[in-house]
């Protein structure tokens, strides 16, 4: 066990104001996995000076890798980072909202089920209607892909490199994250969701708004289209 690695995908998008207090109790966290784990930090499409502070946390921390990318998007983010990740088992997370312990809790869980695929399900939102968008999204995707996990966009989300078909996802966009459900159910790779209740923001202003959620109502729509057309 000890000779495995754990490689965690970490998106930074506008985050140099506490991506460095997020790794910060990263690192306290990991100490207790019971193996190897690496951070990647995918800084992409910040105008701030996310990079710079990214670029410091890797020359404080041996086990903290940076990944840069001129354009942004969540889905580009996840891939590049999973490209470089050298673990056997993969991890990616939204680094502005999974707390240390949540992080910790789920990889755990991973550990002690290998080749099934560990995803979070976040069991409280912010307001009532974070809630009521949240689960018409939900509900839409679960009935276009006949999908029986809950929390689609639910991060963290851990797989075994074994399950490559979750190495070649094609959404660089917020889409990502339906299609790895999409994939997990096609291919029937087992799937372990474990609810969490935190709702800490570590910092920066999310991204989600009402014009965001058409859009995602929309895409999910779409995408459904595009499968049903390619047979993908």
């Amino acid at each position: 066990m000890a000779d495995q690695m754990v490689s965690i995908v970490l998106p930074v998008y506008n985050q140099a104001d506490h991506i460095g207090s997020v790794i910060e109790e990263y690192q306290e966290a990991l100490v207790r996995v019971p193996v190897l784990c690496e951070c990647i930090l995918v800084v992409n499409g910040s105008r701030d000076n996310s990079l710079s502070v990214c670029s410091s946390l890797a020359e404080k921390y041996p086990n903290v890798r940076v990944v840069h990318s001129e354009r942004g998007g969540w889905g580009l983010a996840v891939n590049l980072g999973l490209r470089a990740a050298r673990g056997d088992l993969l991890c990616y997370t939204n680094s502005a909202r999974t707390s240390a312990q949540d992080l910790l809790l789920l990889l755990l869980y991973a550990i002690a089920n290998p080749g099934t695929v560990i995803k979070a399900n976040r069991k409280i939102r912010e307001s009532w209607q974070r809630r009521l968008g949240s689960l018409m999204y939900n509900i839409e995707c679960r009935t276009l892909f006949d999908l029986a996990c809950w929390d689609i966009n639910g991060t963290p989300k851990i797989f075994p490199r074994s399950f490559d078909k979750l190495l070649a996802l094609t959404r660089n966009d917020d889409l990502i994250d339906v299609e790895f459900n999409v994939v997990c159910q096609r291919e029937g790779y087992p799937m372990l969701e474990v609810p969490i209740f935190s709702t800490r923001r570590h910092g920066g202003r999310s991204t989600t708004s009402y014009r965001s959620a058409l859009r995602a109502y929309r895409g999910a729509y779409q995408l459904w289209r595009e499968i049903g057309k390619t047979g993908r």
